[in-house]
């Protein structure tokens, strides 16, 4: 039989052994000649923290309404458990700062690199947005309306990286996966709310 104490060391140990996973999975992804084309880690490092840093600001209106407002509302049975959420995010945000650098790297004095940087740039606002729309403001349908906007954003997104390198494209396409997965879920949200 499973103690409170229990459960929770095991559920410590699934979580941190997913985050692992991921993670790996994610740097396995990013081959050596890939690694060979960086022209600049401080750079590559700066995006990628930059992204995790802007990312994380949706934190300030998700985690205050976790456990009493969104614990109250009536979920889809798909549902991801909460603990999933983090090192998903952590990852997504991962490759999606190093995207940004290898659209970066470039050249900002070219067009299509500029484009990308701020189509990429409105995307990451849209994203910010959504967690105070539905978690800060308490309101999935205008959630809804929004991660519909950031849906398309991120496609455009997608094709002015691919336009400018094709790895940062599909380094994006973990990130239309998962927010195709949570527009499902706070559309469920709204229809069952």
């Amino acid at each position: 039989m499973q103690t409170p104490r229990n459960q929770k060391i095991l559920l410590l140990a699934l979580e941190t052994g997913f985050a692992f996973k991921v993670n790996s999975a994610l740097l396995s992804t990013i081959n050596k000649e890939l690694l060979m084309k960086i022209k600049s880690y401080p750079k590559l490092i700066l995006s990628i923290i930059l992204i995790e840093i802007i990312g994380s600001l949706g934190a300030i209106a998700t985690t205050p309404a976790i456990p009493g407002w969104y614990a109250s509302l009536i979920k889809p049975f798909f549902t991801p458990p909460s603990w999933v959420f983090g090192p998903v995010w952590t990852s997504l945000f991962f490759l999606m700062g190093f995207a940004l650098y290898l659209v970066w790297q470039e050249g900002l004095e070219k067009r299509p690199v500029r484009l990308a940087v701020y189509t990429f740039s409105i995307q990451m606002i849209l994203n910010v947005l959504w967690s105070f729309l539905f978690f800060g403001m308490q309101n999935p349908l205008f959630g809804l309306i929004e991660i519909i906007i950031l849906w398309f954003v991120i496609i455009i997104t997608i094709f002015k990286f691919f336009k400018v390198s094709r790895p940062a494209a599909y380094m994006m396409i973990p990130y239309i996966c998962w927010v195709t997965i949570a527009t499902a879920l706070n559309l469920a949200v709204w229809l069952l709310n």
